[in-house]
């Protein structure tokens, strides 16, 4: 199992704590996935297991994916580690991204995160999508001694065998995640387990959001919403997926078939998140087509995308933290990169492959 170099920055949160995140992709869409305990960018960019999801989100734009606290390149020994936190980390990551609007992509439990960043930034998330998501942790829905038993069971058996050399206690998790997978894909999944977390960082996220609860942040979530679940999900049961498409206003779910929680690129459920996810999604025009600008920097898509939404140079300054210099080198950059002499045929070139919609 090789890894290779990805492009990787850092930022920080507002307690100090560094997150590592990475944006793959061009275009003026955006789409960032909000951070998952079981996360390594670095492994991540051969992993099989999540390979096909960044190729279907990068088919559309740009991809911004982080680890997060306590995983994979970011930091291992942050302040804290709770939802609250996780939540603040969203918010960093979008913010050093600066897109205006976005998609926002949640997955597992990484779904209730952005389920409350969506709630308390309506005017950043233009959609949202979730998958195999819920609003209630282990704990939180639990019913029965023997429900709180198992989740306690689960954060004991991480304790104790999480960085061993064998997979044995590793495998009891990725049977959850993947009953229907291959040898091949539980070998990568075993992996992921071991270079993601520590034994005790891996704990102290399955407490977090053991106890998590965003039931009541539903109704205040108003953009489009997707909600994709797969059927026989054995790690988070398809009543959780249900009960966030009734809570979100005129939220679409989509049944996925099949019983993992992480859907494979080689099953049929893939094929239907990409056919629900497609006809969801605004339509993104191929921007590669389009001469010249897949050379344009990401800061540089960005700043001609709001100069095609009809901002001026101050405007811009104003929205990006910048400086009306810096944007005006910018400016110039960009109509060097397209070999266009003014900004009013550049607005033009950029409208016509899709920017500034």
């Amino acid at each position: 199992m090789n890894t290779s170099p990805t492009d990787i920055r850092f930022v920080h949160a507002p307690d100090g704590a560094r997150l590592a995140y990475s944006v793959t992709g061009t275009g003026p869409h955006v789409t960032i996935k909000a951070g998952m305990w079981l996360s390594h960018l670095e492994f991540d960019s051969q992993n099989p297991l999540n390979r096909h999801w960044r190729d279907a989100m990068e088919v559309r734009g740009r991809f911004v994916r982080y680890d997060a606290r306590g995983c994979g390149l970011s930091d291992w020994a942050p302040p804290e580690i709770d939802f609250d936190a996780w939540v603040r980390d969203l918010e960093t990551v979008a913010d050093a991204v600066a897109a205006p609007t976005f998609t926002l992509f949640g997955y597992s439990q990484g779904a209730a995160v952005a389920i409350a960043y969506a709630a308390r930034h309506p005017e950043r998330v233009g959609q949202l999508i979730l998958y195999g998501g819920f609003t209630r942790g282990r704990l939180a829905r639990a019913k029965t001694q023997q429900e709180r038993d198992e989740a306690e069971t689960m954060c004991r058996l991480a304790e104790l065998g999480w960085a061993k050399a064998d997979d044995a206690y590793r495998q009891f998790f990725t049977s959850q995640f993947l009953p229907a997978g291959t040898r091949e894909q539980h070998q990568w999944f075993n992996e992921l387990q071991r270079v993601s977390s520590s034994p005790e960082n891996a704990v102290r996220c399955m407490r977090a959001f053991n106890t998590m609860d965003v039931t009541q942040l539903l109704p205040q979530v108003g953009c489009p919403t997707l909600v994709l679940h797969a059927k026989g999900d054995v790690r988070v049961p398809f009543a959780e997926g249900m009960a966030i498409a009734a809570g979100i206003r005129d939220a679409r779910l989509v049944p996925i078939e099949g019983v993992n929680h992480v859907v494979t690129a080689d099953e049929p459920g893939w094929q239907q998140c990409l056919d629900a996810i497609e006809a969801f999604l605004p339509r993104v025009p191929p921007l590669r087509a389009a001469p010249g600008f897949d050379k344009l920097s990401e800061r540089q898509a960005q700043i001609l995308d709001l100069l095609a939404r009809g901002s001026d140079n101050a405007q811009i300054a104003a929205h990006l933290g910048v400086s009306d210099k810096t944007v005006r080198n910018q400016v110039s950059a960009i109509l060097a990169v397209l070999g266009i002499e003014s900004r009013g045929h550049a607005i033009v070139r950029a409208r016509e492959a899709g920017f500034g919609q």
